[in-house]
């Protein structure tokens, strides 16, 4: 599902126009964004929760020149899908 059907669907099922349903989607994925980039974590129950784990360095192998590489630590977003979202997928 792309952006513009996702914002279809909202349109439809909440009864606004398109612009508003497309404004509200932008809210709530600017401010997710924004709380994960200063380290919170978003939980919505029975849909999932939002966080940041951070990866420590690590040394991999460049595959082309069999070399060995850093690969510097990070901090990268995660979801784990709520009781609710896993039950319903799983139907």
């Amino acid at each position: 599902m792309t952006k513009v059907e996702l914002v279809n669907k909202i349109a439809a099922k909440a009864d606004c126009s398109k612009k508003d349903a497309e404004k509200a989607l932008n809210a709530v994925v600017s401010s997710i964004s924004e709380a994960l980039a200063k380290g919170e974590k978003i939980t919505l129950v029975g849909f999932g929760t939002f966080e940041v784990k951070k990866r420590d360095a690590k040394t991999g192998i460049n595959p082309r020149t069999k070399a060995q590489i850093v690969i510097p630590a990070r901090k990268v977003p995660t979801f784990k899908a709520g009781k609710a979202l896993k039950d319903e997928v799983a139907k």
